[in-house]
């Protein structure tokens, strides 16, 4: 027997020990207007708070006891393909089940819809919580989270019709994603026509790359406006699959994730209806529905790290070469270490990461019931920045460590972790497409480096750095006050190389986009280590050696970029150039 929640304190530590979760309760539940209404409402923070904690041991139980135990025949079977419909593995139905018997679905959604309330945070924790025992379950499981974006944009009777469908049990999808329109959204032509007589809009054309593609609802991008090529001509519309119309044309062979179907669709005149305003379909809703996505594979990449750790420390204790158990010798204890280190830095990103959002969300939420008052706005306006910054970040930086992590799992192993029986290799297999769906690390790059050049990120660390710290800990914090001082030197390097680059008539972003990754990871690096450092203030035991090792890795991490990024600014551009 395991627990999946209760096994892992980490993720405890995490709920509890931010002093923003109690403005994150407090809005969610409205100051609580829900108590005389629902027996299951919460009375005030503490009693919420409570909930949350049962909520997540029962999706620690049910991960460690069933999620788990069944993953390996998961992806030994994968999906079928069967008369245009899926079929899932066998035990990825007995996982379902577990999860719609413990009610653990509609994980956010008001009460009034069957919803369970919870703010995002928590979900973040179930949704790491289930990865670490099944990414590929994970991916069916999670996508209830498409619901936030009816909820946001959909009218009441479409809430009403469909949420409450998802909260008790019925699975869901994102339709974006066509063989010649991927990163590149925009170039989306599935077509969509108002079929006058019929009352009702019509889907015709195809969908490539879908995750759970057979759902019961999707949210589908398509073109509604005849005539465009462009981002203004799509619009968002709501698919149910009892009206008929989609077929599975096939499942993708994939390398990892094998228990969640990736699909090709095809649309044959297939009813739906149009989710909010006409031609606000990228600009907007998919915006929406994507960064609540790239939390998700967040979470999904903690999950992955916490499982390499797991695997990597259970075999390097066990396996004993030169009569001594692997763990003992210097080289295995540091793969392991480091593991353990960017576990902890990405975790703590992600959480920080979810609280924002979740604030944000809330009172974007009691924006729709009422005005909110001027330092609500200002409060919404902060915490919407700081979602918008942070979630590229969570998405590309943890993304990156769960295939590191991924592989080193792998390389503890030796010669075994290249057999199909040690579950290392499901692990590095699953976590390599974190890096690459919802947006590719580059693409993370791309979203979050203006928050580098306005100046944001450095904000951010300006502030963590002005905290105090127990004298035992300066140390610290003078070592990461010399790697800020680098980020901020390397964007100087860049501003500098672009104002050189512009007074002798070439395109001054050629060198802002050479070097944006390199911003990119030292910011992550730089925060990371920032918000470490707080968690090992409050809790030593649980990471005051993560906090040791991370500064390390940063640190060297750091000074690599620094270079980097001074030599890339004075060198020419045609150097990165290959014919």
């Amino acid at each position: 027997m395991s627990n999946y929640y209760t096994d892992i304190p980490e993720i405890k530590f995490e709920l509890e020990n931010s002093p923003l979760m109690q403005r994150i309760v407090e809005l969610k539940e409205r100051n609580f207007a829900d108590k005389d209404q629902y027996d299951e409402a919460p009375q005030d923070v503490a009693d919420a708070m409570d909930t949350y904690d049962k909520v997540l041991d029962v999706v620690g139980d049910i991960v460690g006891n069933i999620v788990a135990p069944n993953a390996e025949a998961v992806d030994a079977e994968g999906p079928h393909c069967e008369n245009g419909r899926v079929r899932y593995a066998e035990k990825t139905y007995e996982n379902l089940v577990a999860m719609r018997q413990a009610g653990l679905n509609g994980v956010t959604m008001p009460r009034r819809y069957g919803g369970l309330n919870m703010p995002v945070t928590v979900y973040t924790a179930a949704n790491e919580i289930v990865s670490a025992g099944d990414a590929g379950f994970e991916n069916i499981w999670s996508l209830q989270d498409c619901i936030e974006t009816l909820y946001c944009f959909g009218n009441e009777e479409q809430r009403q019709k469909y949420i409450p469908r998802v909260c008790k049990g019925e699975t869901m999808s994102m339709d974006l994603t066509e063989p010649d329109a991927g990163s590149d959204l925009q170039s989306v032509m599935l077509k969509a026509t108002y079929d006058e007589e019929n009352d009702c809009w019509r889907l015709n054309g195809s969908k490539r790359f879908i995750t759970n593609g057979d759902s019961d609802i999707h949210l589908v991008l398509a073109r509604s406006e005849a005539g465009t090529r462009d981002g203004r001509g799509l619009s968002m519309f709501i698919y149910d699959k009892r009206d008929g119309g989609v077929d599975v044309r096939r499942i993708e062979n994939k390398l990892g994730i094998h228990g969640s179907p990736t699909c090709e669709l095809v649309y044959k005149n297939a009813k739906c209806e149009l989710c909010g305003d006409r031609k606000l379909g990228l600009i907007k809703y998919v915006m929406s529905l994507m960064n609540g996505a790239r939390l998700g594979i967040a979470a999904q990449s903690v999950g992955l790290s916490q499982a390499a750790y797991n695997e990597a420390l259970a075999y390097a204790r066990d396996r004993k070469q030169f009569g001594k158990a692997i763990i003992e010798f210097p080289a295995v204890a540091e793969m392991i270490s480091n593991i353990k280190a960017r576990l902890d830095a990405g975790r703590a990103l992600l959480y920080q990461t979810a609280r924002y959002v979740d604030i944000y969300k809330a009172l974007e939420d009691i924006a729709r019931d009422r005005k909110l008052e001027p330092e609500e706005r200002q409060e919404l306006k902060k915490y919407s920045r700081l979602a918008d910054a942070f979630t590229p970040l969570a998405k590309g930086m943890n993304s990156e460590y769960a295939n590191q992590n991924g592989y080193d799992c792998i390389q503890v192993h030796g010669g075994s972790g290249f057999m199909l029986e040690y579950a290392c290799q499901r692990i590095y297999r699953d976590a390599r497409i974190t890096s690459i769906y919802e947006g590719t690390t580059q693409l993370q790059t791309v979203a979050a480096i203006r928050y580098v050049t306005t100046g944001l990120y450095s904000q951010v660390i300006e502030e963590m750095l002005a905290q105090e710290v127990p004298a035992e800990c300066q140390a610290y914090v003078e070592r990461l006050r010399a790697m800020a001082d680098k980020f901020n030197a390397a964007i100087a390097q860049v501003k500098e190389a672009q104002e050189r680059a512009e007074a002798a008539g070439e395109d001054k972003n050629n060198v802002h986009d050479l070097c944006a990754r390199h911003l990119y990871e030292m910011a992550g690096d730089t925060i990371m280590s920032l918000l470490l450092l707080q968690n090992a203030v409050k809790c030593p035991e649980l990471f005051a050696k993560s906090l040791q090792v991370y500064v390390n890795l940063a640190e060297a991490d750091v000074e690599k970029n620094s270079t980097l990024v001074a030599r890339m600014t004075s060198e020419s551009i045609d150097s990165y150039r290959q014919a």
